[in-house]
């Protein structure tokens, strides 16, 4: 197997992320965007120590559970993986590659953990309640596009009129605010060149309150009257009702959706969604879990893992966010301390507990690394709910300092979950639970609910 030859294979599994096990004659080859048992034509593209990548040439054959997707765009966008395998199958996917990588992890314990498979999304189409749409072109000086960036590109932007995981108000507006830009002609942020105006669209709906939040994501390179911008959004027939449109100035080289200053053009800079009869204020930049119905799920699940708790315990809900968990368990609770270092979150989770009436919840901004050295509370029970990377191997040698007897593990990186388990096995503890809650239809990506227990010695 040679760096730029073609070769053909069948793909006989998938692992996660998304990556596809190719066998040929030749040897295994990891190919992604691809699906078990395709057969495909590739070409390879790295070789080293005895491990070989490549890129999707062609599908010769399909798969035998394989459909034609209902999206236009994908194969196209990057944002999706499994349109074309009907839902229930995704699901059954995602399952076996959580467990296929906990199993190695948890072999080591003396007693089996239980695996209770996977809980769909209650919403497989329109579910997104928040998207980041970039400006562009989806060809080298072709017309304005306003999407999401095509698969395999940094560069090029395919304008998805007709995505179908956010509802029909996200299309409506990104439709009529690519068509506002087009007809003035104003120029987009060029990535490499550094020059340009239009950056980003980004879209927040809440789908229980129906509140729509609009920021228009620019550099500073041009000064334009957004009155009619605003006017035209006001216009516009939708479901939902927009509560405010903000114009964020960004002139950083990367990227991303950032904020060097925020104008209010309408309304005001938040809007609020409801969980679990709870009431969440939501800003621009707020942490918030991007499906709202899986996210009750998700909770719902987190808090019968975590089980009753008596009203004199103090809980730790380390990388807290908006404070989403740590809310769920104030009424059940004495104390409970959210730690995260996002100081909007912080802010928010903080406003959040008020609005709910919540008296016994503290949030504190800053590294759990560092802030468990100054935190004065000592934790009975502990929920941790890391980033993608997981937990710094520091921070979880002050976490297994407290010798709490149980502890949930809420992963939205399984490959980081049982990187992490490792740690707390060798700690003694042990994994009792494992759930996946698919979070991200159509896409790679789910969420793990983890339950560990202290191993009590004889």
């Amino acid at each position: 197997m040679k760096k730029g030859q073609v070769l053909e294979g069948i793909v006989e599994r998938l692992d996660f992320p998304n990556k596809g096990i190719v066998q040929t004659e030749e040897g295994i080859c990891v190919v992604k965007n691809v699906l078990p048992g395709q057969k495909i034509s590739f070409m390879v593209q790295k070789k080293r120590s005895g491990k070989a990548e490549g890129r999707l040439l062609q599908v010769l054959e399909k798969a035998p559970e394989e459909i034609e997707s209902p999206c236009p765009h994908f194969g196209i966008c990057g944002g999706c993986a499994y349109q074309n395998l009907p839902y229930e199958k995704q699901c059954e996917l995602k399952e076996k590659q959580v467990k296929a990588l906990l199993d190695p992890v948890l072999q080591r314990q003396e007693t089996p953990y239980v695996f209770e498979g996977i809980k769909a999304s209650p919403a497989i189409y329109g579910y997104r309640n928040k998207m980041e749409f970039s400006f562009g072109d989806e060809v080298k000086d072709g017309p304005l596009s306003l999407g999401m960036h095509k698969r395999g590109s940094f560069y090029d932007i395919v304008t998805v009129s007709e995505c179908k995981i956010v509802d029909e108000d996200y299309r409506r507006i990104l439709v009529a605010v690519r068509d506002y830009f087009e007809k003035l002609e104003i120029p987009f942020y060029h990535r490499l060149r550094h020059t340009g105006y239009l950056r980003h669209l980004l879209v927040r709906k809440a789908v229980k309150t129906g509140e729509i939040l609009i920021a228009l994501v620019t550099t500073s390179q041009m000064q334009l009257d957004l009155t009619a911008f605003v006017e035209m959004l006001k216009e516009l027939a939708l479901d939902g009702r927009i509560v405010g449109i903000l114009h964020t100035i960004n002139d950083s080289v990367a990227d991303v959706v950032q904020s060097d200053e925020t104008h209010i053009l309408y309304g005001q800079d938040f809007f609020y969604e409801e969980l679990l009869g709870l009431k969440f204020k939501i800003t621009q930049f707020s942490f918030f879990q991007t499906n709202s119905l899986g996210a009750e799920v998700l909770y719902q699940t987190a808090r019968e893992y975590i089980g009753d708790i008596g009203t004199d315990m103090t809980v730790f809900d380390l990388y807290s966010g908006t404070g989403t968990i740590a809310q769920l368990m104030a009424p059940v609770a004495k104390k409970v301390v959210g730690v995260e270092i996002v100081e909007e979150a912080v802010e928010a989770a903080k406003k959040n507990a008020e609005l709910n009436g919540l008296h016994n919840c503290e949030f504190i901004a800053g590294d759990v690394l560092k802030v468990l050295d100054d935190i004065t509370d000592k934790p009975d029970f502990i929920i941790l709910d890391p980033p993608r990377d997981g937990i710094h191997p520091k921070a979880i040698k002050k976490i297994l300092h407290y010798g709490v007897e149980r502890m949930v593990y809420i992963s939205c990186k399984p490959t980081s979950l049982a990187r992490d388990l490792v740690y707390f096995l060798e700690a003694g503890y042990k994994v009792e639970r494992v759930v996946v809650c698919d979070q991200f239809p159509w896409t790679g990506n789910a969420e793990t609910v983890c339950l560990l227990s202290k191993i009590k010695m004889e």
